[in-house]
Order: C-alpha cells, then sequence, then structure tokens
C-alpha cells in the first residue's frame, strides 16, 4: 500500500473532494509507475484518475460505521509518532 495515501473513512470533518482526488492520483500514480505521464499517455491517465476519484468517493458514502468519526489532529499526531518511530526521528 502507498505510505502517502491516508485513510478517508470516518473521519471529522469528513474527507474533502481534494483528499479523495490526491489518494486517486497516487494509486494511479504507483499502479502505472509513473508519476508524470508521457503526452502519449495523459489521457488515459487523467481518466484512471478520474474513475478512481469517483470510485473512492462512492464507496466512501456507502460505508457505514457505528464507530465514532476520528479526529484529524490525533490521527495526524499519531501517524508523526509512528514516522518517527520508523525513522528515527523525535
Amino acid at each position: 500500500m502507498c505510505r502517502s495515501i491516508q485513510t478517508l473513512f470516518n473521519l471529522e470533518p469528513p474527507a474533502t473532494s481534494d483528499e479523495v482526488a490526491a489518494a486517486a492520483l497516487q494509486y494511479v500514480r504507483k499502479v502505472s509507475g509513473s508519476s508524470k505521464p508521457s503526452q502519449a499517455n495523459q489521457e488515459a491517465f487523467d481518466r484512471a484518475v478520474a474513475a478512481v476519484a469517483a470510485a473512492t468517493q462512492e464507496l466512501l458514502d456507502s460505508l457505514v460505521t457505528k464507530a465514532p468519526p476520528r479526529d484529524r489532529e490525533v490521527e495526524a499526531a499519531k501517524a508523526k509518532a509512528r514516522a518517527a518511530e520508523r525513522y528515527g526521528k523525535g
């Protein structure tokens, strides 16, 4: 899994369309092996990003949970602590 793709479900405030688009872009970059496609592949790349973003938004809109929403600031602090431990920075 791409480490740069963040969990978007059950957050307070909810994930924005920009966050969904960023996750879709990262996914397509990873799958295609290209961070910047050639001009010949740009249209296919853009269509894939749009399709993945639409599917991601549909998924997020369809999921249900009884768990309380996670606080973004708390989740960000946890991620920062994990990164510090992983990379030996603190």
